[in-house]
Order: structure tokens, then sequence, then C-alpha cells
């Protein structure tokens, strides 16, 4: 969350999903009864520092440090807040002032704090003591997330060897220091929201959103026999692909095979963001692959998809849509469609809070692809559309996807070659289409390949008659027809 969109929410004023906290040197008394009403709610944004009139008071410097540690350490404190929600304030700095921000997703579960649950309306916090009211909660939230649904009979050995250790890796890359590192396997689990228990029907167990974040391969498809990712490459062979992986394993490692798709068929280009040098690649994608993972409506049987073209990245996910439409970056509300997922991600260090990757993405891609924009559109499937640029000139000429690179993208396919070397001279194959004439020191910096191979693809290329040698010396250029 950066200062612009804290200074909006404080321009919005206290309300449904907005709460102010006046603190300096402690947390406030009454917090987590609003951390509390926010869960059982529908989320929320809570600002330690500001007044009630949204006058920007901060928190004393010295102790900031201290009070996101409590505040970490008490959300997940079962005496505190039961079922325990990790959450974590960010620390902002406005008008030479500290303010903490979190932001509190809507919960599967219905809570309480201090053995007390509470609910939110437009004028605050309030308790809920009776149960008819307490019940109206639970059946409000029981269709709510089927990352939640339980599965009783789902052990800790269905989940894949070393998955949680690795787990742990991850988080102390991230935190040395984190919460989670202290626990047993079990507890870790049950403080993810992995482990629940009905107090409805007293059924309970491991959930769906466990089996996908750490089951084995076989036990996630006999689950979920439709879950599956496509990631699909499709410069050259606009009518099937040029490169394709069937993703069905567990999400954390499908989030590496994505980024390890991204790595291979779309371009490094590096920004100065203040002094920090930052790849635009990894932050715009770590995003879009997190959106893909995190948001999927996993109930449903639609494949979720992530396919580069020459021009473009576009994803598709099932989804509970709360609007329809194009999403306005400045406007909308973010809302968590698998909380437990999304929180876990965020722990892993792979993904920011709720609502920073559309806002990341909108921001940064201008640098990545010049003059061009972003677009989120919120429907029944859920759609985003990255521009990206172009490995040359733009890649937007009528040629790319019209039957000169069919014909060509087919003579290549045709060839008895290995399929790395097959993928290498696509994607060169892909760059010529967008460029008169190119020289083999040209190509090399263009790809990252050593100018020996290029020179070895190109007399591959030549025998194949789909380059020549060119009128000018040293550079090469496509055949117009291979017949």
């Amino acid at each position: 969350m950066i200062p612009r969109d804290i200074e909006r929410l404080i321009q919005q004023g206290e309300g449904l999903d907005i709460e102010f906290k006046k603190a300096k040197n402690d947390l406030p008394s009454d917090l987590f009864e609003t951390v509390c009403a926010f869960l059982n709610r529908a989320g929320g944004h809570i600002l330690l520092g500001v007044k009630d009139n949204g006058t920007i008071v901060g928190v004393s410097p010295e102790h900031a440090d201290r009070l996101k540690r409590e505040f970490t350490t008490l959300s997940n404190n079962a005496n505190k807040l039961n079922p325990p929600f990790l959450l974590e304030f960010t620390e902002v700095a406005l008008d030479e002032k500290i303010v903490l921000y979190a932001y509190v997703p809507e919960s599967s579960q219905v809570h309480r704090c201090n053995n007390i649950v509470y609910d939110r309306s437009h004028e605050g916090d309030f308790k809920v003591s009776d149960d008819a009211n307490i019940r109206q909660i639970y059946t409000r939230k029981s269709g709510l997330y089927s990352e939640s649904r339980i599965y009783s009979h789902l052990a800790i050995t269905d989940f894949r060897p070393g998955i949680i250790e690795r787990v742990r890796q991850l988080i102390r890359s991230r935190s040395a220091s984190h919460l989670w590192l202290t626990l047993t396997d079990t507890e870790l689990l049950q403080s993810a929201g992995l482990y629940r228990k009905d107090f409805q029907t007293g059924e309970e167990g491991y959930t769906l959103a466990a089996a996908l974040l750490l089951g084995k391969d076989d036990v996630i498809q006999s689950i979920l026999p439709h879950y599956r990712i496509d990631a699909i490459l499709r410069r050259v062979d606009t009518d099937r692909y040029d490169d394709r992986i069937d993703i069905r394993t567990n999400l954390i490692d499908a989030y590496d095979l994505l980024m390890a798709f991204v790595d291979k068929h779309l371009p490094d280009k590096f920004f100065l963001e203040g002094s920090q040098r930052v790849d635009l690649r990894n932050i715009i994608f770590r995003e879009i692959v997190a959106n893909l993972i995190v948001h999927r409506e996993y109930s449903n049987a639609t494949p979720a998809k992530f396919i580069i073209y020459s021009d473009r990245v576009e994803t598709e996910n099932a989804n509970k849509p709360k609007g329809f439409g194009p999403i306005d970056p400045e406007r909308f509300s973010p809302y968590p469609k698998n909380p437990t997922l999304a929180k876990f991600f965020v722990q892993l260090g792979r993904v920011e809070e709720l609502g920073s990757g559309i806002r990341n993405v909108t921001r940064l891609v201008r640098f990545y692809a010049p003059n061009q924009t972003a677009q989120f559109i919120e429907e029944d499937v859920f759609r985003a559309i990255v521009p990206v640029p172009g490995l040359g000139k733009s890649i937007s000429g009528p040629d790319v996807n019209g039957p000169l690179a069919k014909e060509l993208g087919k003579v290549v396919n045709s060839l008895p070659i290995q399929e790395p070397v097959r993928e290498r001279l696509l994607k060169e194959l892909s760059i010529f289409m967008n460029n008169q004439a190119l020289s083999v020191s040209k190509m090399s910096s263009l790809t990252g390949f050593s100018p020996r191979t290029i020179r070895r693809d190109f007399a591959a290329l030549i025998k194949a008659g789909v380059i020549r040698q060119s009128d000018s010396f040293g550079f090469y250029e496509l055949v117009k027809s291979t017949h």
C-alpha cells in the first residue's frame, strides 16, 4: 500500500470498511474488536495513528516496530482472537508521521475476540451475543469460500513429502523471526487456517486450501479432477502453440512453474525506482501469477489459462464476481476470493497485501511496455491483459499472425531437431517477423543466446529455406515464401 492509497482512504473517512485508531505508544484496547468485526463481516482497512476525524497524528517512531510485532503476535493468539488469523501492519510515512496500516479480509470462519463475537455496521463494531444472530453469521459464511471446505479424511500423510519444510524455508527467507517458524507442523497448519472445525456440524479436518497448497498430485486430482493451469506460448504458431506446460500440481510448485515459463519467454526490463534497480518483468508477473492462483474459484471446472502472445499476456480464471466489466484501479475495492490462500502466499513473500497486485501492475506496466496499459475485467471468468514489449520493434504487425508466420512456423516445426532447439528457432523467427534484417550480434542481444549458438541456428534456418543473407553484409532476413 503506497501513501497515495492511504491518503485516499483517509479522505473517504470512517465507515463500514474503514476504521481509524489513535495510537502513540501502545495498541488501542479495542483494536481486536475491530479486527474480529471485519473478519466476521466483509473485511476492512485499519489505520493506526489517525484520529476519528481523519487527522494524522502518527504513532511514536521508537515504538512502531514493537507495535507491529505485538499486533502480529496477538492476531495469532487464540486467547485474543479465536480462531487466530495472522495479520501484519505495514508502515507508511505521511506528513512526516508514521501510520500503521492493515487490511483485514473477510474470513470464511466466525471469529471471537476475548470469547465475544463482534460484527460490523456503519456505526462501528458491536457485540453479537444472541445465539440466533450468531447462527445467522455462520449461515452467511457457510457457502462463502470453497477453499474452506473440510475434508475430514485428509491427513498430513497426503501432503507432498518435504513441502512443509520448504514452506518454512520460504518463510525464513522473508522473515527469520516469523511466528510460524517456532510452531510444529500441525500448529503451523492450524495457525494458517488450513485445519478448521465447523461448530455447527462438529466436522473438522484439513481444508481444500490445505490440499491445494500442500497435497500430492494424485490427492489433488482425486479431490478436484478438473484442476489444471494451462500455460501456453502463441507467438508464431497461433493456431496451436509454440510451447506449453500443463500444470496439475500443488500451488506452491505451480507458482514456480509459471514464473519459470515467464522467465523463459518474456524479456527482462530493468527500471530505476528511486535508487533501486528493479526487474519489471519479475515484479509485474509475480503479481499476475499470484493473482491467477490465489483468486481462482476452485469449485468451478473452467481451467485457468496463462497465454503469452507476441504483444501481450492474457490470463483467465474462474471467478465469483462482485461486479461486471473493466476494473478501474483508482476506484476498485479489493476483496478476497480465497483469504486463506492469499494469507499463505503473503507469508511466503509471493504476494503483497490484498489489492496491491492490480495497482502495482497498473503503475509499472507503462515502463515495461511504454504507452500501453493493462486491463482487468471482472466477469464469471476473470481476465487480465498485460501488454509486453516486442523483441525488436513492436510485435503488432499483420505478419505476426498472418499466413507467412504460419507457413514459416510449420517449416520449423517439421524439422528433425530436439525440442529445446525448436523452441529457440521459433523464438528467433518471431523476432525476424518484426525486423527487416538482423545481424548475429543483434539477435544475440535480443535473445540472450551466444553468438556461436545464433550462427548455428541461422545456418539451420538458411538450410530450411526460412531465412537468407540480405544485401547488407552480415545481415539476414526472412524468405517471403518457402514455396
